[in-house]
């Protein structure tokens, strides 16, 4: 230590503390929101351990449904890459104002007059998770080759419990849907399939489970290793266990990002 670190400050010096800006109450969201990601990932973890499965094969997608920007921003600048929204005007107006490294995800009930606004207005769509019939499938399929963007990763959205609030094809219906993307929608990629359990998650393993079952007849009607199809089921309440039965996609939105906000009724 030298003579001037060794001399004393006289007494009527006082260190000059410089107020920094407060955080506003959307940074401070996105910063805990980046903490709960990492939450998220050590819960992934111990589920796959627990299925003695090796978590690398399950992606978290993060659900910012009714979140800002900010948010969002934060959990990417966190290293996160993979986001989902429900609605089509909200992923269109946030998609262009983010970094196109981002892989969106779609999973809400997509409709035909929203598909070219969808495809055009997110160009770094990675996934449309909600093919939930033919015609949807066929849309799809048409607008990318109209507007000449690489093929499209698509999941055939199944209703495994059976509740008509609940979009999906029936699991009747699956191998047939599932057949139509992979051999007459030429711009097209199947890759799996995606469900959503009830909400008291009390059916939630047998909707799991079904989900699984569905697979196993798709991929042997169309000659396809199981490992090359995916399982999207499990939101914030029961992603732990879709992963222990098998989910190779997780949708996490309010363990993330916090309760949704919707804006109140007038």
């Amino acid at each position: 230590m030298n003579d001037l670190e060794n001399e004393e400050k006289p007494k009527n010096e006082r260190s000059v503390h410089v107020a920094e800006p407060a955080m506003t109450a959307a940074a401070m969201n996105g910063v805990a929101a980046a903490a709960a990601l990492q939450s998220v990932f050590q819960r992934v973890n111990q589920a796959a351990e627990k299925a003695g499965r090796v978590s690398d094969q399950i992606r978290v997608v993060a659900v910012s449904k009714t979140k800002p920007i900010s948010m969002v921003r934060q959990v990417y600048d966190a290293g996160h890459r993979s986001f989902g929204e429900n609605y089509v005007q909200e992923i269109i107006e946030k998609a262009p104002q983010l970094p196109e490294d981002i892989e969106w995800h779609f999973i809400g009930n997509l409709q035909s007059n929203k598909v070219k606004p969808l495809l055009t207005g997110v160009p770094n769509l990675k996934m449309v998770e909600s093919v939930d019939d033919e015609k949807i499938a066929n849309m799809l399929d048409r607008v990318v080759g109209n507007i000449g963007r690489k093929p499209l990763k698509v999941l055939v959205q199944v209703n495994t419990s059976g509740e008509e609030s609940k979009f999906g094809v029936e699991p009747s219906g699956c191998v047939g849907l599932a057949k139509h993307v992979k051999e007459a929608c030429s711009n097209l990629v199947f890759s799996g399939l995606m469900t959503i359990g009830m909400a008291d998650y009390t059916s939630t393993p047998e909707n799991f489970k079904m989900l699984a079952k569905c697979r196993s007849e798709v991929c042997k009607e169309l000659g396809i290793p199981e490992e090359q199809c995916e399982l999207s089921m499990g939101m914030s309440g029961d992603f732990e266990l879709a992963i222990e039965l098998g989910s190779t996609n997780v949708r996490i939105g309010s363990t993330i990002f916090g309760a949704r906000e919707y804006p109140k009724k007038k």
